[in-house]
């Protein structure tokens, strides 16, 4: 017996194709500038995640540092040297490699904050909009408090109480976990606002109601059901507030309450080479703040790209 064509089944269309055929895709392949700002984010990923293997330095290693190749140049200035392409800063580190190993550290308290925030955000509001009545009202009352306080004041609540309770514990021991804690307490709220909306109107749904029929408990309800639709605010959220988050550690690292000097990160990098910068030694500020900058931007600019792919009005 012979099939013709329109017999034959036709194939499903394989995950990574689905992908690439959506409408975010489609707008992402659109659009050069956040084409542009997603490769710029993925080479200072790759730079953090490869530091230990691409800087010319390491910082940490106190056999590798010398004062006497203190305040050096960049190389393409007179006096600069080859071995450190963007210059020294006062301890002779290489600041190339104190930018990048300071990637790890600015990225790693914003993913540990963003994803601690977001996890209790999401908790708080589910649990406001799905349950109501006090609940919901004490919740909110807690957050419109939190509003008034921003990231810097938290982070110098938290390090007087830290100090004050573990005075026995180093700084440099006790920095990362400080400002995750501050940023953490600073952006939960948005998610608990957004969610909490987004859940009151989602509860009334029909697959709601249903679930409620059959049984199901309350929080098997919230997070099978309820918390897979409300993700789409959440994840625009959480892009947006990683830059945020590194903008605020490398102000705190700046301002002295998160890490000290002796750590390369970029905000204290920015605050050793304002000390300099009259001086003439302006590489010692201009590089790490540029690199502050350029990531932050290029993060902003695939958070609105993201808001807008995910906005169904936009398309």
């Amino acid at each position: 017996m012979q099939h013709t064509e329109a017999s034959l089944p036709t194939p499903a269309p394989a995950s990574g194709n689905r992908f690439w055929q959506s409408d975010i895709a489609h707008s992402f392949m659109r659009s050069k500038v956040t084409m542009l700002a997603a490769l710029v984010t993925l080479i200072f990923f790759v730079g953090a995640l490869l530091a230990p293997w691409i800087a010319p330095n390491d910082p940490y290693d106190l056999r590798q540092l010398s004062l006497l190749n203190s305040n050096m140049p960049p190389a393409w200035v007179k006096d600069g040297s080859a071995q450190f392409p963007l210059g020294t800063d006062d301890q002779g580190r290489c600041v190339l490699s104190t930018i990048l190993y300071g990637l790890r550290i600015s990225l790693g308290v914003g993913f540990v904050a963003v994803g601690l925030s977001a996890v209790l955000g999401i908790l708080l509001g589910l649990t406001a909009g799905y349950i109501g009545g006090r609940l919901d009202s004490f919740i909110m009352r807690v957050a419109d408090v939190q509003l008034a306080f921003p990231a810097i004041l938290i982070a110098l609540f938290v390090d007087g109480t830290m100090r004050g309770l573990f005075p026995h514990i180093k700084r440099e021991n006790s920095a990362f976990l400080i400002l995750v804690i501050a940023l953490t307490l600073a952006f939960w709220v948005q998610y608990a606002r957004t969610v909490r909306g987004s859940t009151i109107v989602e509860k009334n749904r029909e697959y709601v109601q249903a679930a409620r029929v059959i049984g199901l408990p309350a929080f098997t309800i919230m997070i099978r059901h309820v918390l897979p639709n409300v993700l789409g605010p959440v994840l625009v959220i959480a892009t947006i507030n990683l830059g945020l988050a590194i903008l605020s550690e490398a102000t705190l690292s700046f301002l002295g309450v998160g890490f000290p000097p002796t750590e390369p990160s970029l905000g204290a990098m920015i605050q050793i080479g304002s000390r300099f910068l009259f001086s003439g030694e302006w590489w010692i500020t201009v590089f790490p703040g540029a690199a502050l900058a350029i990531l932050v931007l290029a993060i902003n600019m695939l958070g609105d790209w993201l808001r807008d792919a995910l906005n169904p009005r936009l398309r």
